[in-house]
């Protein structure tokens, strides 16, 4: 009969085995002790919630001097002499931490959004700590509120911009400006958002509807934005509109599964707008220069109704009633080149009217065969007080060829310092005789003065003491423009003699001694000069006309008073209210002349003052600069 046998260990067996269940045990334990403390983040290396690259504010790569430090099994606090001195150099350099306002007075904001946006620390200083459950105090506040005031660098969102190198964010905060027309531009922006997406949605099933809305929206803004360039232009209900098409472009957003096609748009977009915004940019220079260089059609339909009315009209020359004081020399004769009636008569406006006695008072216009008769018919309509109006075409003169009348008016860039090697440069505007001005001993051979103003100016203050002047003998009296010396210019002076100290003089009032001009033959050393820089240099013949006239009256100017003449008015924006009004001559000298639609709206009044009113030849062809 087979029985069950037990068999029992020895005792020192059952002793190692009750041992190494314990050990079993106590691993277990230990194991589980282990990941309840890295759960409850209890370990000083490796904060709960946070991977190596996103850490909490007091982790964030520095030494946290809060927690306590573990050794041999037995919990050390750091020193208290330490922690003083940590202290210490938190207090010391807390200003050259780059940590705003967010941390002390928004403590409801996650350890992690702070770390990520508020904060850039220095590499060698720990964090300041943070103490989220402290509500901010009232002092804080006002700290915050003044560093604020005082222009903290925030970008478009308001958080605060992070400071390194080329920063877009602080570049733009420190070039911030007011924008104007924000409701265009968010229209703008909203039509650019809704073309990037119609494409993707109108390919989608069943989304017919969202596609309709969508090209009805695109097609609104098109015509919003036809008709207005800025706030003031578009329609009331455009707040509507912009609502209707955000609400529109939110569905497109939630609809539209595949972003490549999105994208690829944007940048289509993107690059035609480009493309576009360069074409205007040409096109803009274009016209510009356009604009300047031609007569406004309302200008010339002016000069051509003038021109069929004198044919059409009985004689109303008056000129013949007056012939013998076009060449008495003891009268006082101005000299204007000029192809633009409109110009003339502001010019001869302005000084009779600032004249203490006109009845002494010669105009000569010099101008081309197809002004002639506009010029005659205009002065004979018009009267000028007592003033006598000699009109002169200059192609009867027999010329050679064709000679340009307006002044010559140049752009010099120069260096902005004496010291030629200096890189700053600045740009001056200069006008001077034309060929046409050194006509005139030949135009006017019984004569002995005139003054010779430029058909841009006006004038404020009576002229008559110009004829009194003592000239010392010199040719032209003209006001010095020292800001431009010869020696600014040599390297257009090719091998000519000349002090290079000299100042540059400019036209616009010129009083002219003809005899001295004869005497020296200032005529014939223009012509010599100009002819030698036209065989010498590659430039232009025109680019000649500046040195030449410069140098034809070297040591023959005589300096008049600044206060007799202030240029500008065509090209500088700087020009101050108190400098014009005691100014006897304006000077619109530049490209944009009181004229033009391109002229500059705050010094055109002075111009109008002295428009010819109730004309039915300006009515007709709309001449309303």
């Amino acid at each position: 009969m087979k029985g069950y046998v037990t068999l029992t260990a020895p005792p020192a067996k059952r002793r190692w085995k009750g041992v190494a269940v314990a050990v079993v045990l106590a691993l277990v334990v230990f194991s589980m002790l282990v990941t309840l403390a890295f759960l409850l983040g209890l370990h000083n290396r490796l904060p709960y919630g946070y991977g190596s690259g996103d850490r909490a504010p007091s982790e964030s790569g520095f030494r946290s001097f809060d927690h306590l430090d573990v050794v041999g099994g037995e919990e050390q606090q750091i020193s208290e002499g330490e922690e003083a001195r940590i202290t210490n150099l938190v207090e010391r350099f807390g200003h050259a931490l780059d940590v705003t306002e967010d941390l002390t007075t928004q403590p409801e904001a996650t350890p992690k959004s702070a770390a990520k946006d508020t904060v850039s620390y220095s590499k060698d200083l720990p964090p300041p700590q943070v103490e989220p459950k402290k509500q901010p105090s009232k002092k804080n506040n006002e700290v915050s509120k003044k560093n604020s005031a005082q222009g903290s660098s925030r970008d478009e969102t308001g958080k605060p911009c992070q400071v390194e190198f080329g920063s877009y964010c602080l570049w733009s905060s420190e070039h911030k400006e007011v924008m104007k027309d924000t409701t265009v531009k968010r229209v703008k922006d909203q039509l650019f958002v809704a073309r990037a997406y119609y494409p993707s949605v109108a390919k989608l099933k069943h989304q017919e509807k969202l596609s309709r809305e969508m090209k009805q929206n695109i097609q609104e803004h098109e015509r919003m934005l036809s008709e207005a360039i800025s706030d003031a232009d578009l329609p009331p209900l455009v707040e509507k509109r912009i609502q209707k098409m955000d609400q529109t472009i939110a569905k497109a957003k939630a609809s539209v599964s595949d972003c490549n096609n999105v994208d690829k748009k944007f940048r289509q977009i993107l690059d035609l707008t480009e493309d576009e915004a360069h074409f205007h940019m040409k096109q803009s220079a274009f016209l510009y220069h356009l604009g300047i260089h031609t007569m406004p059609k309302s200008l010339h339909c002016l000069s051509m109704r003038l021109t069929v009315e004198y044919f059409k009209s009985p004689s109303l020359d008056r000129e013949q009633s007056h012939g013998q004081k076009f060449e008495n020399p003891n009268l006082h004769h101005y000299v204007i080149f000029s192809k633009n009636v409109l110009a003339v008569s502001v010019a001869i406006n302005s000084t009779v009217m600032n004249s203490a006695e006109s009845s002494n008072i010669v105009f000569h216009i010099v101008t081309d065969r197809q002004n002639f008769f506009a010029l005659k018919l205009w002065c004979a309509r018009n009267s000028f007080k007592k003033a006598s109006v000699h009109i002169i075409n200059i192609e009867d003169l027999d010329l050679e060829q064709p000679i340009e009348l307006d002044s010559e008016e140049f752009r010099v860039s120069i260096h902005a310092s004496d010291q030629p090697s200096s890189l700053q440069m600045k740009t001056e505007y200069m006008s001077v005789f034309s060929p046409a001005h050194f006509l005139l001993p030949r135009i006017f051979k019984n004569l002995k003065r005139v003054v010779v103003l430029d058909d841009d100016v006006v004038v404020q203050r009576d002229l008559s003491p110009l004829w009194k002047l003592d000239m010392e003998g010199k040719v032209n009296g003209a006001v010095q423009f020292c800001r431009v010396r010869l020696g600014h210019l040599k390297s257009y002076l090719t091998n000519q003699n000349y002090e290079s100290s000299t100042c540059a003089w400019v036209s616009g009032l010129n009083v002219v001694n003809l005899e001295k001009w004869r005497e020296l033959d200032v005529t014939g050393t223009y012509q010599q000069l100009l002819k030698k820089m036209k065989s010498t240099s590659s430039d232009s013949g025109r680019t000649a006309a500046l040195p030449a006239s410069l140098l034809a009256f070297q040591g023959l100017i005589y300096g008049l008073d600044d206060s007799w003449v202030l240029s500008g008015l065509g090209h500088d924006y700087t020009l101050t209210r108190d400098s014009i009004k005691h100014a006897g001559v304006l000077h619109y000298n530049g490209n944009m002349k009181p004229w033009l639609e391109l002229g500059i709206p705050k010094y055109k009044k002075n111009w109008k003052n002295f428009l010819t009113k109730d004309e039915r030849f300006m009515d007709q062809c709309n001449v309303n600069p």
